[in-house]
């Protein structure tokens, strides 16, 4: 459904070491940045960059908004967590776990990145039979 998501920063190399290390546990190459010095995570599903904002004011993070990282497993999911928070990153919402309603489970662990942005893995449990 979308081609690309794109987060402000504030301290790009912090942003950058988090990202490479959070998504290398979901298996993606680390970030390339670029002559304007933004950082791109470029894979065949759509592309992540961050940027410091191109108005010159600092980043904020959105209140509300979460980007969910898709995760192979609940174990590869909760790795991506503890990869996060070893570098720079800060839990947030429930610790990493099932979330059940009537229609689905869903493995999540959230967290803060270093500027403050929402970020989650989210694994889709099979349904039981």
């Amino acid at each position: 459904m979308f081609s690309h998501v794109m987060i402000g920063s504030n301290d790009m190399e912090k942003s950058k070491a988090f990202y490479d290390a959070t998504l290398a546990v979901l298996g993606y190459s680390e970030g390339m940045i670029d002559e304007k010095g933004r950082c791109f995570y470029l894979t065949q599903d759509g592309v992540l960059g961050i940027t410091q904002p191109i108005n010159g004011e600092s980043a904020s993070h959105g209140n509300g908004m979460t980007i969910g990282f898709k995760a192979s497993s609940p174990e590869q999911a909760k790795a991506w967590h503890e990869a996060g928070i070893a570098n720079g990153g800060t839990p947030c919402e429930e610790p990493p776990g099932v979330r059940a309603n009537s229609r689905m489970s869903l493995y999540l662990a959230y967290l803060l990145d270093p500027s403050g942005n929402k970020i989650c893995a989210m694994y889709v449990m099979p349904a039981e039979s």
